[in-house]
């Protein structure tokens, strides 16, 4: 199957890949920096993650070649891809789940504005109490939807994580030999798994804040109905 296959392309080929990694990485970091939404967020966003899946495929066929009995001086080069792979899958990662977070408090904050003046508007009988309560059920709708969208993208998140590790054990075999004979070597691979594992449980932990969060915001909204319910 990989009679045809060269390394010495699949190298350039991945280099490639790197190279427009980096510019779009690039154009990412600005737009988290600033505050100003763009309608070019996913379009940014959808291209990185293309880039990312196509690295990771020439990576994959790297890997099996060198695996089926290719040259072992090659294996070097390939844990270089890999390693830069995994930098700017993490750093996507990072700063995709820095951008949401902008957008959803910055609709929360929006969200609390409106409870606020359906509120006000009603107390000066500016408003009916049916629609205030129509409009603070909408607001508790979009806050659970932003609930679940954390999760989701948290759930992903993980999946990501789970699958760097597996990654990382198929390597580990590989290295374990030099690993036995340098020492250093050693204290990378066991420094590597340590922050895989908190990773895991940060994760773990921004996931109970946002539960924690919507159940919370669920029961506020609850009592402010019952008080400006009226008697």
């Amino acid at each position: 199957m990989y009679g045809c296959f060269c390394p010495v392309l699949a190298s350039k080929q991945a280099r490639k890949l790197e190279t427009q990694l980096d510019e779009q990485m690039h154009l990412y970091r600005k737009l988290v920096s600033t505050k100003v939404e763009s309608c070019n967020d996913n379009d940014l966003e959808s291209g990185i993650d293309h880039l990312l899946k196509q690295l990771q495929q020439v990576n994959v066929q790297m890997q099996t070649w060198v695996s089926s009995g290719g040259s072992e001086i090659f294996s070097h080069t390939l844990t270089r891809h890999q390693e830069i792979l995994q930098d700017l899958t993490q750093e996507f990662k990072r700063l995709h789940s820095s951008h949401k977070a902008k957008k959803e408090h910055a609709s929360l904050l929006e969200d609390f504005r409106e409870f606020d003046r359906s509120r006000l508007d009603l107390e000066e009988g500016g408003g009916s109490y049916d629609q205030a309560l129509l409009k603070e059920r909408a607001s508790l709708h979009r806050n659970s939807s932003q609930v679940d969208s954390v999760i989701s993208q948290a759930q992903e998140t993980l999946k990501s994580l789970v699958f760097q590790r597996s990654t990382f054990g198929g390597i580990n075999l590989k290295l374990s030999n030099v690993g036995s004979r340098l020492p250093t070597w050693e204290f990378c691979i066991d420094s590597e798994r340590f922050w895989v594992d908190l990773e895991l449980r940060i994760l773990s932990v921004h996931i109970f804040l946002a539960c924690s969060g919507s159940i919370v915001w669920s029961h506020t909204c609850e009592i402010e109905s019952v008080m400006v319910s009226p008697s």
